[in-house]
């Protein structure tokens, strides 16, 4: 009796961790939007120059390539610096939301598109079915909407960005749920050392990366624009 309540707690931990880190990571990045949206130097050297982009795009993909290539080498603190330097760079690139939406759009898209992830994660959560069996096609889906989208990125069409958009939302709510289940499977094994503490910050990211996906498709599709 005593061995399982130790477990729930533990679990809870794990779980607690997992959700808290996420909600700070998106905390921080809406917070640095805000801010690098109000800053005309950070603007210039950014969002106004293609080249700073780049490097900007470059460094978040090899920020998160080096977090999950090296997650169990490096210390659980590292992992957590990682992640939340990732929160920063993809604050800074989520800055341009500030320039092209209206602000009172945004947090209306925000707000729909947390209670759209909460949904889908309680659902992962306390569902009896099983998801794994949807992982490959998420990932055949996830490998199909970059394609299009850096096909798109050529071709610049309306209709293909609305239609990508309405893909993304269907398929980051999919995967919310799917990681939100695939956390809850992990929790039941969980351990308060070092490397659950590694595995709970990969889990923030996964799912930090299922709620900003679905808010900037969201945003797309129902952003009021600037005039």
């Amino acid at each position: 009796m005593v061995n399982e309540i130790a477990q729930v707690k533990v679990k809870n931990t794990f779980l607690s961790r997992v959700y808290g880190w996420m909600t700070l990571a998106l905390v921080i990045s809406g917070v640095t939007a805000f801010l690098a949206a109000t800053n005309e130097t950070i603007i210039r050297l950014t969002i106004g120059n293609g080249f700073g982009f780049l490097i900007l795009a470059v460094a978040e993909l090899a920020l998160v390539w080096w977090l999950t290539a090296s997650i169990h080498k490096i210390s659980s603190g590292a992992a957590f610096f990682a992640f939340i330097l990732y929160s920063v760079l993809n604050g800074v690139t989520l800055s341009s939301v500030f320039l092209v939406y209206k602000i009172e759009s945004i947090f209306m898209v925000f707000f729909i598109s947390a209670g759209m992830f909460a949904a889908m994660a309680v659902y992962g959560t306390v569902t009896k079915s099983s998801l794994s069996s949807f992982g490959k096609y998420f990932a055949m889906a996830l490998v199909g909407i970059i394609i299009a989208s850096l096909v798109n990125f050529l071709l610049r069409s309306p209709m293909l960005d609305w239609f990508l958009s309405i893909i993304t939302v269907v398929l980051f709510t999919g995967l919310t749920a799917y990681d939100a289940q695939k956390m809850l499977a992990v929790s039941n094994n969980a351990s308060d050392d070092e490397v659950f503490k590694k595995v709970s910050v990969i889990g923030a990211l996964e799912l930090y990366l299922d709620f900003i996906n679905i808010f900037l498709a969201m945003l797309r599709l129902f952003g009021r624009r600037r005039d």
